[in-house]
């Protein structure tokens, strides 16, 4: 298979990752009637961590989308075609940082979650709701696997960016 193309395919299937996880989080509610009168909801809002994957796994489903559609238009590349390329590969760098980041924060939030924390009096939630405890997991391994798709797809930006450059002499453009 082509780079190019693989690059494709690894963008729509990251893509339709990211866009499961924000749902699968955004959408994730359980409500429980505690002391038979009060009724507690749990929702993604009520971790900051939650909230900021939501709005970041939409954001870098967005670029990807706009990077698909970038690769489909063939007169986009044209003579500053280096300069495009470290843009893309920038880019596709901070994405997936940032993506592996709001993962990481966020299951550490969800950790204290699942297991509490005794010294400040903090319950376990998941023994409660543990309905909204799964989505939530399924939701971080869809996230970490579009994650590791996208630092794969950044790897190949970083090769197609530096094939652009000669190998015998450091950062000179090859002759065409």
């Amino acid at each position: 298979m082509d780079t190019r193309k693989m690059g494709v395919f690894l963008r729509i299937i990251s893509t339709v990752l990211l866009v499961l996880s924000a749902c699968l989080v955004g959408l994730d509610t359980q409500t429980k009637v505690i002391f038979y009168t009060f009724t507690r909801k749990a929702t993604f809002r009520d971790l900051d961590a939650l909230y900021l994957l939501v709005w970041i796994d939409s954001g870098a489903a967005v670029y990807n989308l706009l990077q698909l559609f970038r690769s489909f238009r063939k007169n986009l590349i044209t003579a500053p075609y280096k300069n495009l390329a470290w843009g893309v590969y920038f880019l596709d760098q901070a994405a997936a940082y940032v993506v592996f980041a709001a993962n990481t924060a966020a299951i550490q939030a969800s950790a204290l979650a699942v297991t509490g924390e005794e010294s400040f009096q903090w319950m376990k939630l998941c023994n409660r709701y543990t309905r909204f405890c799964f989505q939530i997991g399924g939701a971080l391994v869809c996230s970490y696997i579009a994650a590791i798709l996208m630092a794969i797809i950044s790897t190949m930006s970083a090769y197609a960016l530096f094939r652009l450059y000669s190998p015998k002499q450091f950062l000179l453009l090859k002759g065409r």
